[in-house]
């Protein structure tokens, strides 16, 4: 019985190990990925919002790594629309998009570029709300490095056809934290999230 039990503990890790290789080289392999050169929509995904009141609301390291990685884009491709993604979570002072809007302006991204979709939770509705707001064509989707596999399988199944993705390299402290997350988020997805 005992030699049973730690045949099936193997088995279990075994097959623990497998599944984490092949999700791991997955969100790898969205790492690396290149934005087309012609884009007609930029969608940046929204991550947490900091700050005690609207007025003094910020980005967390995240998102400010997702804005700082589209901004060059953006400044080099201004007849593109930017999407900016995200409502406010019950924790955040404000929306993700408002947050992100202004962030842009700052930053010199022009209002009449920015589009705001500012009531999505998840990445899933991130896209699907970005749809509604105009036919999207050629998408670059800006999000997290370890991110960008996961964004680019769902905007696919929604059915965005051209996508590319533009990674925001994770310097986040929490990013063996991320990455884990990941790990179990794309393996829901690749099930569940059609």
């Amino acid at each position: 019985m005992v030699k049973r039990m730690k045949q099936i503990v193997v088995i279990i890790i075994g097959i623990g190990t497998i599944y984490a290789a092949v999700v791991l080289a997955m969100i790898f392999s969205g790492t690396k990925d290149q934005p087309i050169k012609n884009p007609d929509t930029v969608l940046i995904l929204g991550a947490q919002v900091k700050g005690s009141s609207k007025d003094n609301a910020y980005p967390s390291a995240v998102l400010k790594e997702r804005l700082d990685a589209a901004v060059p884009y953006l400044k080099e491709h201004p007849e593109a629309t930017v999407i900016v993604c995200g409502g406010q979570g019950a924790d955040e002072p404000d929306s993700e998009a408002n947050v992100m809007a202004e962030y842009l302006r700052v930053k010199g991204i022009p209002d009449t570029q920015i589009l705001k979709e500012d009531t999505s939770t998840r990445t899933k509705e991130n896209i699907q709300n970005a749809q509604k707001k105009q036919s999207l064509g050629k998408t670059v989707i800006v999000t997290s490095d370890f991110h960008i596999y996961r964004s680019k399988l769902l905007a696919k199944r929604l059915g965005i056809s051209s996508i590319s993705g533009l990674p925001a390299v994770s310097r986040s402290s929490a990013k063996i934290k991320t990455y884990i997350r990941e790990v179990c988020a794309l393996g829901y997805g690749l099930i569940f999230d059609h």
